[in-house]
């Protein structure tokens, strides 16, 4: 993770500044440093030794949100989200990390029963207003700087999380052929569970079985912090629990989980023994937008081109709910799923979509971006809304259970008349579409 190493991609910046005009943080600030080409130049600093390392250097470092938008507007195509990665690596190196994230890291994510017992334990303080009290007491900033604020964002828990009600196990399915395995990233496990639900009822209409896993978290969480060694543990443990499977395909409906998953090989060095099965269970990974999308159910026709007219909802019914698609930013730019999803919901009946404005700009959400960045949060959030608003859209659906938390909290703060749901929630139910979060 030494930056060092990555100096020829950071000199490949040219300071034309074009990648101002898709930074969610820059436009939010206005500052150069809040900028991909000024964190660029501040790499290059710390490389040729005219910035040290120190404290000073975490917020600059930590405010990117990683969402990839300013490679997309960069004509070298420098990847400052995966340098920034790499420099946050070396600044939990060179200057320390905390202790809570070492226990989140290392002795929780890795441990799905423990992780659902911190969200159990959440959840409680919430519902009986200790983290009232907690708040009060200065008790909260310990999780982040911003975090008695930011834990507004999540209303309340589910009672139940998916892995309450359904258990590891293979299920049959009403396909002839495939045989999934469906990867539950731990956002739809306690955050999402009735789209956890709803993903596993179209992958049982389409696949012959359906094994659900037992996996632990993609380690996507601890990558974009820089542990790289706690990313590279939680690989292992869902590498060596497919690697004997022999599965069709492995299907997430959290883009970020497939983003990652996908991402799994350069984790491991060429000759590292896990690298081929890390190659391979990225071969088979898809997000549930992509298996959707070329995985009709059985008995019924595939979905309809882009551009065929829906089906009513039923005689004597109201108009077409007017339905918009927030672009996840591991959809959009870490996996090219931009066509898919709106050929999905364009199909669906009783759907009149209608495009979002910046439609793949970054919510705000980024994992727990609002601990430590609450305001910046808010500010992208805003203009997500706002453009939101515009569309006139009664349901905003997306694939990334951060997103459908931070949108929900936008869309509340409104008090907007608009439903938040994920894709699987909305194509498994058709007519009947989900309720507010």
């Amino acid at each position: 993770m030494d930056i060092k190493e990555r100096y020829d991609q950071i000199v490949r910046c040219n300071r034309c500044g074009f990648c101002q005009a898709a930074c969610p943080i820059f436009r939010a600030t206005g500052h150069e440093a809040g900028v991909a080409r000024g964190r660029l130049a501040l790499l290059r600093g710390i490389v040729e030794g005219r910035v040290e390392w120190s404290p000073d250097l975490k917020e600059p470092l930590f405010a990117c949100l990683l969402c990839g938008a300013c490679t997309s507007h960069c004509f070298p195509a420098v990847a400052t989200a995966d340098l920034i990665t790499a420099a946050r690596g070396q600044f939990l190196q060179k200057v320390g990390r905390s202790r809570l994230h070492k226990l989140l890291f290392h002795r929780i994510l890795p441990h799905p029963r423990r992780l659902r017992l911190a969200a159990r334990a959440a959840a409680f303080g919430k519902k009986t207003r200790l983290s009232s009290v907690a708040k009060a007491l200065g008790l909260l900033r310990i999780f982040g700087r911003d975090f008695p604020r930011a834990e507004a964002i999540i209303e309340r828990f589910p009672k139940r999380f998916f892995r309450d009600k359904v258990r590891p196990a293979r299920y049959d399915g009403q396909g002839d052929k495939l045989h999934v395995a469906y990867f539950v990233g731990c956002g739809m496990d306690i955050m999402t569970p009735d789209a956890a639900e709803a993903t596993l009822g179209l992958l049982k209409e389409r696949a012959k079985t359906v094994t659900v896993l037992p996996n632990c978290c993609c380690g996507l969480p601890a990558e974009t912090y820089g542990d790289r060694p706690a990313a590279e543990k939680l690989a292992r443990k869902n590498l060596q629990l497919v690697a004997a499977a022999s599965f069709d395909l492995i299907v997430t409906d959290c883009s970020s989980c497939a983003a990652f998953l996908k991402k799994y090989p350069p984790l491991f060095p060429e000759a590292h023994p896990l690298r081929k099965e890390a190659e391979k269970l990225a071969s088979r990974t898809r997000d549930i937008i992509e298996f959707l999308s070329s995985s009709p159910p059985v008995g019924g026709a595939s979905l309809p081109r882009a551009g065929q007219p829906s089906a009513p909802l039923g005689p004597g019914s109201g108009p077409a709910h007017i339905v918009t698609w927030h672009d996840p930013c591991h959809a959009s730019r870490g996996q090219k799923l931009t066509k898919e999803p709106r050929e999905i919901l364009k199909s669906l009946p009783g759907v009149e979509y209608r495009e979002l404005p910046e439609a793949d700009w970054c919510c705000g959400g980024a994992g727990s971006y609002a601990l430590g960045h609450y305001e910046l949060a808010r500010q992208v959030l805003d203009r997500k809304i706002d453009n939101v608003v515009t569309t006139g859209a009664s349901v905003l659906v997306t694939s990334c259970p951060a997103c459908i938390i931070q949108l929900s909290y936008g869309i509340r703060l409104r008090k907007l008349p608009i439903r938040v749901c994920h894709i699987s929630e909305l194509v498994s139910t058709t007519a009947t579409f989900p309720q507010s979060r």
